[in-house]
């Protein structure tokens, strides 16, 4: 198909350079420069989608990311298209075609000219608003089988890629003074100002090329240089200052909170063939401690009806498909309007070399220039007058023109054909991303937009048409301040604002808002709102009538403005339906919410690197080939791999562990501690800041000693604990369980940065530091004292809950504490990970020869429950206190405050019959219990009795030869000495309440 829409000259396009692609599999040719909207067009092609509900033909309608009907499902080349490797959803104006590119239309069977879904539209009085909520009501039994497939089928537009994504996605994270959204007048006015004051800048604009409206308004001077040459020299002048980021095609899709924004930069693409180390898209986190907002102005739609028949399109698009890309829309064209830039719009296609049948204005008074000028280019004029109808199905072939009296009363002027329809209804700042930011908006009557409200202590400050300016001097002029002010309040440094002078200057006055008056039967015809979604006037209309008066509640019951551009064409038409529905002013009526992503972001940027073996990464310890080497079974344990078990000679894991736990408790065994959360604690304030965080006191504890530590979240619920140590007045070295390591360094952080911010304190994760060998049992003294260089290890020197810092096996720089979490004589060597496995061989050699053994997690666990120690998570369930386990003497009594104090006095934190912790014992002495087992009064519990509590941890013990448990059960030390039941599927279990610690209650073996 030869390019017959294409002019021969003009564009911003590289005509030395064709491309060859193919759509819905034709053959098609462009330029390397072009849109697949504007080489579609150029090819005469319009039809290019479906609607969503009804399946109606739709066509080109804008040039930006704002378009509602082209979505196409894209792959690089014909071989990625047959592996399955396509991109659904992706908007025609914004996909750049290269050499093989292979693209098809979404939303149709079998074909795009011959859909059957079509036959939705048939039936439309049935798919009205809210029919949604109306059907699928009856028969009950036909939701599961008939119903749920059939939505589910229809659903979403285009078809999910079959194959894994090939692409490699990065992600930067980024800080500067001032961040620049969009590179038109107003965004290349603020980047030259912040830029030549010295400011960390960056500029992104979702366009392959920076200018924005510049590059499609030919005739405008800025400085006495065509708009063309000025933005180059501006590019120029940007790229040369090092303090400057240029982003092209890069989207800030989201707005959070203090001036952080996320952006998607589209890297490859646009290529035929991208480097093997070229990502496809890359996520920038931006922290900007100013954000201009240059975002520009959208061009609204006029609701009349059939106006969304392929070949109708907004002015301003047609503008810009004419000067960057050379491509007329048709070639008998109508223009219809309220702005007077469609009047330029249409000029300049006349200019060209484009047939403008005609120019038809609702307004009545229009500037005597424009209608001079299009009378001299022969283009006729019809004032009060509107367009009624469209002729045509697939393509507009002619439109029905209406008089429209002063009253606002309709009568038919004939009707005229054509092959495509401008339209414009003026333009609607965009503000999104302002509104995202938390930034107010405040109705003008005058320009009938919403605009931002300025807000001196907010990060950004909106420039240019976003900002509500209307002209292009204005435009220069707002974003050259906003700059100015952004070095200001980002740097405290004075900038000079930069003065431009302005020629050629094209009005952008006039606009209309909500349905167009017409002579038609309303009941019979449509006036589409929001294109993609099939929303009509009349199902505005329709949703007031049944009672939605919030627009929020129209929004949902239409539908309107919940489509891929999230009512950025559609919201203030259907705001203005709406409120004349309601008889109130459109303020009164409400205004949506815009929310991230400002457009569609690919799951690749959002994940980045975070797939397939990064998505969930596997944590290894220093010792982890080591115990692999030695046959070793392994759990995960949060993001870790830790040893389980320890077999030998084809022992079970049950035969396994009992053995490990025997040879602990009468000799010695060695364990890999070292995915527990490390965090270093250090400064001034860090006694003060651990009272604050922990229930236990932290300022009197001595240099060198070691105290557990329990934290609570706000409620008073226990949410982790560990071991702290004081290896200084001003350094504390704490413990943290594996999995909780990351929510408590948040959790300390979090209060850090906005409770108390006057403490002098700093946080460090030193999980990595440090890698942890624990050596537990009656001769775990006998077994390191070899191998530690200067640490004397007597009682006396060393007692237990104690650290010291020293070196072992010849320099290797140790922290060791003194501790157990087996009840048994402990010490832990915490070491250089660098060094880990080399000291680990040789306490592992000391510990065979004292008849000892390595132990993993699983030991580790039944040791721990013969002490009655809890395990976060596994005793604690996030609604246990300290009480419940009992744990009330690791609360300071004398504290002030701590986190979750106020709480823990609650009524019902005190309140009688909460689960405590308590031991389990099965009375036939021999059955191991299932953890999670309910535990009841009665062996036969009637139905619905509560249970008294749950097993949380059960074992069988080589110490106490037989089995055992921990519970919690309501009111459980008041049940000592009591028989309860566990019941299961075999028959329920018998079982005595027992004191939770099994195994030395005296604490005697620890202490040697």
């Amino acid at each position: 198909m030869s390019e017959e829409f294409r002019l021969a000259s003009g564009g911003r396009l590289d005509r030395k350079r064709p491309v060859t692609f193919t759509f819905d599999g034709k053959r098609l040719t462009g330029f390397h420069g072009d849109t697949l909207a504007a080489a579609l067009l150029a090819n005469g092609i319009h039809l290019v989608g479906r609607s969503f509900k009804y399946h109606r033909p739709r066509g080109i309608l804008t040039a930006g990311s704002e378009e509602p009907n082209a979505l196409v499902g894209v792959a690089k080349s014909a071989d990625a298209a047959a592996r399955g490797q396509s991109v659904p959803n992706l908007r025609a104006t914004q996909v750049e075609i290269h050499e093989g590119l292979v693209a098809e239309s979404q939303n149709r069977f079998p074909s795009l000219a011959f859909d059957v879904g079509a036959i939705n539209d048939k039936f439309s009085p049935l798919f009205v608003a809210g029919f949604y909520y109306k059907t699928f009501m009856w028969p009950k039994a036909f939701w599961n089988k008939v119903y749920e497939p059939v939505i589910r089928a229809a659903a979403g537009l285009g078809k999910a890629p079959t194959a894994p994504d090939p692409d490699r996605y990065a992600n930067r994270y980024a800080h500067c003074d001032v961040l620049i959204v969009g590179s038109g007048p107003a965004g290349l006015a603020a980047a030259l100002a912040a830029g030549r004051a010295g400011a960390r800048v960056i500029l992104a604009d979702e366009q392959p090329e920076f200018g924005g409206s510049l590059l499609a308004d030919p005739k405008a001077e800025i400085d006495g240089k065509p708009t063309a040459e000025f933005v180059a020299d501006a590019i120029a002048e940007l790229e040369a200052l090092d303090n400057v980021t240029l982003l092209p095609r890069t989207t800030v899709f989201g707005a959070f909170n203090h001036n952080f924004m996320a952006a998607a930069e589209r890297v490859t693409d646009h290529l035929a063939a991208p480097g093997a180390d070229q990502p496809r898209e890359r996520l920038w986190q931006i922290r900007a401690k100013r954000i201009v907002f240059a975002t520009g102005a959208i061009e609204r739609p006029l609701v009349f009806p059939e106006n969304d028949r392929p070949g109708i399109m907004m002015a301003e698009a047609a503008r810009i498909y004419l000067h960057r890309h050379a491509v007329l829309p048709g070639r008998e064209i109508v223009v219809f309007t309220a702005c007077d830039s469609a009047w330029t719009a249409a000029l300049e296609i006349a200019s060209s070399g484009g047939r403008v049948a005609a120019i038809i204005d609702l307004r009545k008074d229009v500037d005597t220039d424009l209608v001079e000028a299009a009378r001299e280019a022969g283009i006729r004029v019809e004032t009060s007058c509107a367009v009624t109808g469209v002729l045509g199905k697939k393509r507009v072939k002619g439109v029905m023109l209406g008089r429209v009296s002063q009253s606002g009363d309709v009568t038919s002027a004939g009707e005229m054909s054509c092959d495509a329809l401008l339209m414009s209804g003026g333009f609607t700042p965009n503000v999104a991303l302002h509104s995202q930011s938390r930034g107010k908006l405040s109705f003008d009557t005058e320009r009938g937009a919403f605009l931002p409200v300025t807000d001196e202590t907010a990060g950004h400050r909106s420039a240019g048409a976003c900002g509500g300016t209307e002209g292009l001097l204005e435009a220069l002029a707002s974003g050259a301040r906003a700059g100015v002010e952004a070095v200001r309040a980002a740097r405290g440094d004075a900038a000079e604002q930069p003065a431009f002078t302005v020629a050629g200057e094209q009005p952008v006055t006039g606009w209309w808002l909500g349905a167009v008056p017409h002579d038609r039967d309303a009941s019979r015809v449509r006036a589409f709102v929001d294109y993609q979604n099939d929303v009509t006037a009349k199902d505005l209309k329709l949703a007031v009538r049944e009672g939605m008066h919030s627009i929020e509640h129209i929004k949902r019951y239409t539908t309107t403005g919940m489509a891929t551009d999230q009512g950025r064409l559609s919201n203030m038409n259907a705001l203005a339906i709406a409120s004349t529905a309601l008889q109130r002013e459109i303020p009164a009526v409400g205004l949506t919410t815009f929310r991230q992503p400002y457009t569609p972001v690919t799951f690749g940027t959002l994940a980045t690197t975070s797939r397939g073996e990064l998505f969930d990464p596997v944590r290894k310890t220093a010792i982890h080939d080591w115990a692999e080497e030695r046959g070793a079974a392994f759990e995960d344990v949060s993001l870790w791999k830790r040893a389980w078990y320890f077999p030998r000679g084809g022992e079970d894991m049950h035969a396994a562990v009992l053995r490990e736990c025997g040879t602990v408790r009468d000799s010695v065994g060695v364990f890999d501690a070292s995915t527990l959360g490390k965090i270093e604690v250090v400064g001034p304030d860090a006694a003060e800041f651990l009272e604050r965080i922990y229930t236990n006191p932290w300022k009197k504890i001595g240099v060198g000693r070691l105290r557990y530590g329990l934290m609570l979240n706000e409620a008073g619920f226990i949410m982790d604990d560990g071991v702290v140590g004081r290896m200084a007045e001003d350094r504390f070295h704490i413990t943290t369980t594996t999995g909780g390591a990351p929510r408590v360094l948040a959790h300390m952080e979090d209060y850090l940065q906005t409770e108390w911010p006057d403490l002098n304190v700093w946080l460090t994760s030193t999980t990595e530091q440090w890698a942890v060998i624990a050596v537990q049992g009656p001769k775990a003294r006998d077994v390191i004292a070899p191998l530690v260089d200067d640490i004397d290890l007597s009682t006396d020197a060393m007692p237990h809950m104690s650290v010291r810092e020293g070196h072992v096996m010849g320099g290797i720089p140790c922290r060791l504490f003194r501790m157990s979490f087996t009840g048994e004589m402990g010490f832990e060597l915490n070491v250089p990970p660098s060094r880990a496995r080399h000291v680990w061989e040789a306490v592992h050699a000391n510990v065979e020869k004292a008849g000892g053994c390595a132990y993993g997690t699983e030991t580790m666990h039944v040791l721990r429950a013969e002490k009655g120690f809890i395990i976060v998570g596994q005793e604690t369930d996030g609604t246990v206190t300290p009480d419940d386990v009992g744990m009330t003497w690791a609360i300071g009594k004398k504290k002030r405050d701590f986190v979750g104090k106020r709480s823990l006095a609650r009524p019902d934190l005190v309140a009688e019959g909460r689960k405590q912790l308590v031991g389990l014992l099965a009375t036939d002495g021999r059955t191991l219990l299932e953890e999670g087992a309910q535990v009841t009064e009665s062996a036969t519990p009637p139905r619905g009795t509560p249970a008294l509590g749950h097993v949380t941890s059960s074992y069988a013990s080589a110490a106490l030869g037989r089995p055992f448990a921990l519970a919690m059960i309501a009111n459980g030390r008041a049940r000592t000495g009591e028989i309860l039941h566990v019941p299961m599927p075999g028959g329920a279990i018998a079982v005595e309440v027992v004191s939770p610690v099994f195994v030395d209650a005296e604490g005697s073996r620890q202490n040697v």
